[in-house]
């Protein structure tokens, strides 16, 4: 699950890490790459030899460069993370963007509420927290079944 406790259930202040699942780590990605380019170049190798290679490897060449910069953006853009402070007396949430900006938000623990939007949210099952005035989200980059889970382990957390 692409969130945990960081610190004890029972420990204070409880930490929670979030972040975007990673479907592709480093050797899966190389592999991936590597296995394009082999299986492109197959239908060329009967113009081994020939200047007809020569006009085709660049295209070859240019469709393994779009592919692999594709996916290091794809890579880039899911650094995304959250951390979950909870102490006895404050909820602190910090979310860092792909971009590495740092927005944060602050309540007092005892006003701090957990919402559920099964529905209404931009994404089924969006979860928020709320308090000090404002509303915001966390874990939106979860899957559905995670964000059920995170909204449990938030209220059974925030009511310690």
């Amino acid at each position: 699950m692409p969130y945990q406790w960081t610190t004890q259930p029972d420990s204070e202040p409880q930490e929670m890490r979030l972040w975007p699942h990673q479907s592709l780590p480093p050797k899966g990605f190389a592999a991936f790459i590597l296995t394009t380019f082999t299986l492109i170049l197959i239908p060329t190798l009967p113009l081994l030899g020939t200047t007809l290679l020569w006009g085709l490897l660049p295209f070859v060449l240019l469709a393994v460069a779009g592919i692999y910069f594709a996916l290091q953006h794809n890579h880039k853009s899911r650094q995304i993370e959250e951390v979950l402070t909870i102490d006895t007396e404050n909820a602190h949430l910090t979310h860092r963007t792909a971009k590495g900006e740092v927005k944060e938000w602050a309540c007092n623990r005892y006003w701090t509420k957990v919402t559920k939007y099964d529905a209404e949210g931009p994404i089924p099952h969006y979860v928020t927290l709320r308090g000090e005035g404002r509303e915001v989200e966390i874990g939106a980059f979860l899957s559905e079944e995670e964000r059920i889970a995170l909204f449990d382990d938030l209220n059974r957390s925030l009511r310690r």
